[in-house]
């Protein structure tokens, strides 16, 4: 199945993928570790981002929507539990 965000979460990890790419090619090259540590980071971070975006768009579709109910007491975790997946 897919949502409307997995273009977008395509799109990040595509990112990642090149910035991979460019810390593989800069340690070959003997570069600076500084600069291999900034590219590192920018992986690090695409992935993350992408990981977040994935985790909320299945609790946005798949856990709200599985819920019983129409919004009252036994949904009331679901943003709950949304909002503390900022901590992964």
């Amino acid at each position: 199945m897919k949502h409307a965000t997995h273009d977008d979460v395509v799109k990040r990890l595509k990112r990642a993928d090149g910035h991979l790419r460019k810390v593989i090619a800069m340690i070959e090259d003997g570069r600076p570790c500084l600069d291999v540590v900034q590219q590192l980071h920018a992986v690090w971070k695409a992935v993350e981002q992408a990981k977040r975006i994935y985790v909320h768009d299945h609790i946005d579709r798949c856990l709200d929507g599985a819920a019983p109910g129409d919004g009252g007491e036994t949904r009331a975790p679901v943003p709950r539990f949304r909002e503390i997946t900022r901590y992964l």
